[in-house]
């Protein structure tokens, strides 16, 4: 898998040069580029943000640099991702989907948003996906860049040692994970479950099912309905 970013703070992505990502990147599994979008505009202040047309708090993001940026990386086979308050949800399901993709571009938002003809120029070109990490407003679209790219990329083949794991973790199966735990089997008056230590996997497969189902209905009811 390709991922591009565009961004005005690429110091901002180094993080990704840690743990199994940044593993996946030495191994050649992940191909990452960082791109600043300074870079692409031509005068000598590097502007890239002007006062919104009607008026209103804030900068807007211009359509020039980000156009350029866009037509140095993006091909009809890519996926053009814009992290925003105002797009659809991500989810679990949305990461998977996302890790079957070949290029994904993460263009990364600040102040109060890019240009929408932004957007709609370059969903002429590729596909194109405005997506929220949450109810919440952000400072820019780097934090959600990082978070999905981290979501999805963990999917991708060959990245997690035991790829099974993936299939137990929250939101998989439309449930939160059961609770995990390790040795020692009494820690500080707080016991294991007795079914964890019985080596009836029927038995634990059932437990942790429940525990799901519970751990869902308590935290998360919405995922039940």
């Amino acid at each position: 898998m390709r991922i591009d970013i565009v961004t005005i703070f690429p110091e901002f992505f180094s993080v990704l040069d840690v743990s199994l990502l940044g593993k996946a990147r030495q191994s050649g599994l992940l191909e990452l580029g960082v791109h600043d979008l300074r870079d692409f505009t031509h005068d000598r202040h590097r502007t890239v943000d002007d006062t919104p047309y009607g008026g209103g708090a804030g900068m807007v993001m211009k359509p020039e640099p980000w156009g350029e940026a866009l037509d140095a990386l993006i091909t009809p086979a890519s996926t053009v991702i814009f992290p925003s308050p105002a797009g659809e949800r991500f989810t679990q399901s949305i990461a998977r989907e996302l890790a079957e993709h070949p290029h994904l571009v993460f263009g990364c938002g600040r102040y109060e948003g890019i240009d929408q003809r932004v957007v709609e120029n370059t969903a002429g070109l590729a596909a194109v996906r405005e997506i929220s990490l949450g109810d919440y407003v952000l400072n820019g679209g780097e934090v959600a860049s990082l978070a999905m790219i981290e979501a999805i990329a963990r999917l991708v083949p060959g990245m997690v040692g035991n790829p099974e794991s993936l299939d137990e973790e929250s939101h998989e199966d439309g449930l939160l994970e059961y609770p995990s735990y390790t040795k020692p089997a009494v820690w500080r008056g707080h016991e294991v479950p007795p079914v964890l230590l019985s080596g009836n996997h029927g038995a634990i497969a059932a437990w942790r099912h429940e525990q799901q189902v519970q751990r869902t209905r308590r935290v998360r009811p919405d995922l039940l309905d």
